[in-house]
């Protein structure tokens, strides 16, 4: 059928409601709803022999009027042109909330022709509904092509129906379907209309049930060892709905709505059954009335979390929750609910048949619906009974019709069914426009770059010392080749083969050239030319630009200036005269890898000037790295340099705007310098650039959680927690796939519900507020709830034969823990205390290994030993066969100098088949603690392990020190070499390098040696003394004998 619907008003044109929305002080005008329908195709294929219809509109249940008979035309066509209207107005009966959840019904009526005496009798024919929505969208007039379906043979009385009042978000007449039988997917929603007699009609247009993952819903039973059991429920004895329910929110309803959910979490929807009295029996009998007092039997309640929805741009709630007994004071508590709504709406329940039970569902989020008085906002909440109230394993006492034993039993046993058979509701909740409106990514990237504005790589730098130098050099030697040629001119150009000149023809020469250039000017043109480049040295190369406080000072200074020049001069002339040029200084080959473990061994060492070069280092290689800005950024946090720290990530992100992890360390230092506004752009662009990032969203969670938005928080962690879960599945998938079927029941033996199960563990999995089912659920200190990470793995998903060292290899299990794992990385200690307070209250069974050992080492780096020591007592006790633990507690007695526990701990870290995070300080410390102990071959072998892994300056100067007191010159110098050329300005290894030349019995080199190590400020006494002591009894190697 096609059916253009418009709407005008009544005074004057204009655009409908949903289009142009009066302010709060303007009252909303009526509106005149037209629907013409045009005219009605394929009828003869409902009926053949029909010949004469009309058509019938009706909205509201209330008829808008018949259109005149008209014929069918042989193709079975008939043209209505048929017109009727209705008005909308605020104060009824037709409002803009009816206009979205009640569609037009027309009704296609046959009518029989005239026999004598007898009247004209109509049949129906067939139903068509027309949904409204659009004039709530924008459309002011819409065309739409109806299917026309069919309705069984019935007499026309049955069009009439009685006036019934819809309750708000009330879903009865729920259709029990029977073991074995499976919705198809996607399927279309129903209206919630009872007076559509065409089955067909009951379906929205363009509106369907798709289904999804369970991981990617927002309610209970979504975890991964859940799958099975709601697989079998699907397949069991369930009530269906499939029911859509729509509202109207005004500006003055939204409101309400985000204060309602604001001040109360949880929401509870109600499920109960009711028994149907008897059409036959007339009356109701005092029996009856006295059963509107008593309790309503199998009332249930399930709670819904609403927080989601104040999260910005979220739209949709969607998935599975748990039905519990309704107890009045439980959910006064859960919900601030004071009432039941079925025990408020009980009377006025519209049933139909006689001796079944109807399942009736109702949920308090009527209250949010204001009066529509004032119209500014449109949000649409839809229901999406999705295949759905699920009563799985309902025991037969549920199903069967209500009897008097059913009745006499007692409220709390009835209710306590839902718990025993597992009963959950899969609903959903959906806004057409969030409630809290996300900031757009074009946005979030815009005001990042206002604080954050991209940076140009930097131009060269023309002036400094080396240039400085180099434009001296290059004026003596212009000025050189200008007095040459004057001397040419004025003596000619003498051959080699002339001879020498005698030493008087030189000086008279010499005083003749004099005399030329004074006399010409050109002495003092050349001394003005040396001026300026002699300044430049004086302020690049000695950064002299104040004046001198005494005159000794400034006499000094002229001297070592006057001695600099000199030299600089016979360089420069040098270069002039000499054949070939100087070759180049030799280029430097240091990695970027080398430099960076170097700068990681002086942290590790407390050395924190030599790592600040190590980075710088880094830097001047390559300006453009990211990294390299990250690497020193997180060392400036060690030092507690935040402001410095915040140049670095901010230098990063200029770079790339988008790099994900300088948004976060940007908005880490911000919540740091306490600038909460920058911290939370750059946390949302971060989220907004990775939605899959569960670190970001972790991080996210722990800044509003700073800011007392538990909202957020909540969100941010749930959403952190679904990506996990997603994640683990998806790496489990493998090794089940091979494992086959056999593991797979494993899985859910725990899970799927027997007709009898254990009501206590079903409660105790299943309450909403500490469930155990339900992964994205936030972990808020405040509230007490518990959510047990450790689940994420599963022990069914272990290899059935661990290995000693199983759970090193997996990466963290918790959201809190992998941002602990990035957190430690770049030494941001603040955070990692907050989200180690996560993990200690989401984990049941007392708090990890993982969770010690990081605390442990955030102790480590404040030097709190004794705290240090505690937490990896517990570490030890939790996972005795973890290697990192073993390292952490051999660090933590190394710097406690008790070098003989720090060894047992390190040659057990060593022994275990997998290595601990980081084995080349365990190398580094074992070897040294193995020096001082004088086992040499062990120290050279453990060593030559370091140098193998990752070689370094301090590696092979352990290889050469072990080598040299086990007499191996050759090895030792070799070792002491590859280690020089690492880092040619260690004093440790020119001392070494001075005593393998004395023993040698070269002494040039020795003294080199020598002198570098003196220059270098050796700072090991022993083995400055062990140098001298061998100076004095070989007789050289000292230059001051």
């Amino acid at each position: 059928m096609e059916v253009p619907a418009e709407q005008s008003e009544k005074e004057s044109s204009a655009l409908p409601a949903a289009a142009a929305l009066p302010s709060e002080s303007q009252p909303t005008p009526a509106t005149l709803v037209q629907i013409t329908v045009l005219k009605a195709q394929d009828l003869k294929t409902i009926k053949s022999d029909v010949s004469i219809t009309l058509v019938r509109a009706e909205y509201n249940g209330v008829i808008l009027g018949d259109s005149s008979k008209t014929d069918v035309l042989p193709n079975g066509t008939a043209n209505y042109n048929f017109t009727t209207s209705f008005v909308c107005s605020p104060s009824g009966p037709n409002s803009l909330d009816d206009v979205a959840q009640k569609p037009v019904l027309l009704t296609v009526i046959e009518v029989s022709q005239k026999e004598k005496r007898q009247k004209e009798k109509a049949v129906p024919l067939g139903q068509a509904v027309v949904d409204l929505l659009p004039l709530l969208q924008g459309q002011c007039s819409f065309k739409v092509s109806a299917p026309l379906y069919a309705v069984p043979t019935s007499p026309l009385e049955s069009l009439h129906p009685e006036a019934k009042k819809e309750f708000p978000l009330l879903f009865k007449n729920g259709i029990l379907k029977l073991a074995g039988e499976k919705e198809p997917l996607p399927r279309p929603k129903k209206w919630p209309l009872a007076n559509i007699m065409a089955p067909g009609a009951l379906s929205i247009p363009n509106s369907f049930i798709v289904g999804g993952p369970y991981e990617d819903e927002d309610g209970e039973l979504n975890k991964r060892e859940d799958r099975e059991f709601r697989i079998q429920a699907e397949s069991m004895k369930r009530i269906i709905w499939d029911m859509e329910r729509r509202c109207y929110l005004d500006s003055a309803a939204v409101v309400t709505l985000q204060k309602r959910i604001a001040e109360c979490w949880y929401w509870p929807v109600e499920v109960c059954r009711m028994s149907v009295a008897s059409s036959s029996k007339g009356k109701t009998s005092k029996a009856d009335k006295g059963d509107e007092d008593k309790q309503i039997f199998f009332h249930g309640v399930a709670y819904v979390n609403m927080v989601p929805l104040l999260c910005p741009g979220v739209k949709q709630i969607r998935g599975a929750f748990r039905v519990f007994p309704y107890q009045d004071s439980e959910v006064f508590e859960k919900t601030k609910s004071q009432h039941s709504v079925f025990r408020d709406l009980r009377r006025q329940f519209s049933l139909t048949k006689e001796g079944l039970w109807t399942p009736e569902i109702s949920t308090s989020l009527s209250r949010a619906v204001p009066n529509k008085t004032q119209k500014e906002d449109k949000e649409k909440i839809t229901k999406d009974k999705d295949s759905n109230r699920r009563m799985s394993n309902v025991p037969k006492t549920q199903l069967s019709d209500a009897t008097g034993e059913a009745e006499s039993v007692t409220y709390c046993l009835d209710g306590q069914q839902y718990i025993e058979a597992g009963t959950f509701l899969v609903m959903e909740i959906k806004l057409d426009k969030a409630l809290v409106p996300k900031r757009l990514r074009e946005e979030l990237t815009r005001r990042v770059k206002q604080m954050i504005p991209p940076r140009p790589p930097l131009p060269p730098r023309t002036a400094g010392a080396k240039k400085a130098v180099e434009d001296y050099h290059n004026h003596v030697t212009s000025i050189a080749v200008a007095i040459l040629s004057e001397y040419h001119d004025l003596f000619g150009k003498r051959l080699p083969d002339q001879g020498a000149i005698d030493h008087q023809t030189l000086e008279e020469q010499k005083r003749q050239l004099n005399f030329e250039l004074n006399s010409s000017g050109k002495y003092f043109a050349f001394k003005e030319q040396l001026k300026y480049a002699v300044v430049k040295i004086v302020r690049e190369k000695y950064l002299k630009t104040t004046a001198f406080e005494t005159q000794e000072q400034f006499q000094a200074f002229l001297s070592e200036l006057y001695v600099y020049l000199v030299d600089q001069m016979h360089v420069a002339l040098n270069q002039l005269l000499s054949e070939e040029a100087a070759s180049p200084a030799p280029v430097s080959h240091t990695t970027e890898e080398q430099l960076q473990l170097f700068a990681r061994e002086a942290e590790f060492s407390k050395d924190y000037k030599l790592a600040s070069l190590y980075h710088q280092q880094r830097l001047a290689q390559d300006q453009c790295n990211i990294q390299y800005w990250l690497d020193y950024g997180a060392f400036c946090l060690l030092l507690e340099e935040t402001t410095k720290a915040q140049e670095c990530f901010q230098q990063a992100l200029s770079l790339d705007p988008h790099h994900i992890q300088s948004l976060l360390l940007c908005g880490i230092v911000a919540v740091m310098l306490q600038h909460y506004e920058e911290a939370e752009i750059f946390f949302e662009d971060a989220c907004c650039l990775e939605p899959s990032s569960i670190v970001a969203w972790t991080l996210s969670g722990l800044f509003y959680e700073l800011q007392n938005n538990n909202i957020q928080a909540e969100m941010a962690f749930r959403e952190a927690k679904k990506l996990l879960q997603a994640q683990l599945a998806k790496e489990r998938s493998i090794p089940e796939a091979a494992e086959g079927e056999g593991g797979e029941k494993h899985v859910s033996a725990g899970c799927v519900r027997s007709p009898s199960p254990g009501p206590e563990e079903c409660l105790r999995e299943g309450l909403p507020d500490g469930s155990a089912e339900r992964v994205p659920e936030v972990v808020e200190p405040a509230l007490s709830r518990k959510l047990p990470e450790e689940e994420a793995t599963a022990p069914e998903t272990a290899p059935k034969v661990p290995s000693p060292v199983s759970g090193l290899s997996q990466p963290p299990c918790t959201v809190f823990m992998k941002a602990v794992e990035f957190l430690m990385k770049v030494n941001a200690i603040q955070f990692v205390h907050r989200a180690l307070a996560h993990e200690l209250l989401s984990l049941q069974g007392g708090p990890s290994c993982a969770y010690y050992l990081a605390l442990a080492q955030t102790y480590l780096l404040k030097e709190d030993l004794s705290k240090c020591e505690e937490c990896l007592c517990e570490a030890v006790r939790i996972d005795y066969m973890n290697p990192n633990v073993w390292a952490q507690k051999g660090h933590l007695c190394y710097l406690k100098r008790d070098f003989g526990e720090a060894k047992e701990c390190y040659e057990r870290t060593i022994s275990f088949v997998e290595d601990a995070a980081d084995m080349h300080f365990v190398y580094l410390r074992l070897g040294s603690i193995y020096l001082e102990e004088k086992e040499y071959g062990r120290a050279k072998h453990t060593y030559l392990l370091a140098c193998k892994n990752s070689a370094s300056c301090l590696t092979w100067l352990g290889v050469g020190i072990a080598c040299y007191r086990l007499e191996e010159l050759v090895e030792a110098e070799d070792a002491l070499s590859e280690a020089n050329a690492l880092n040619n300005t260690n004093a440790e290894v020119w001392g070494y390098l001075s005593l393998i030349c004395l023993q040698g019995g070269r002494q040039l080199e020795a003294e080199q040696c020598y002198k570098y190590a003196v220059k270098l400020a050796l700072r090991n006494d022993a083995l400055l003394r062990e140098i001298r002591a061998a100076q004095q009894r070989f007789g050289f190697g000292n230059p001051a004998f």
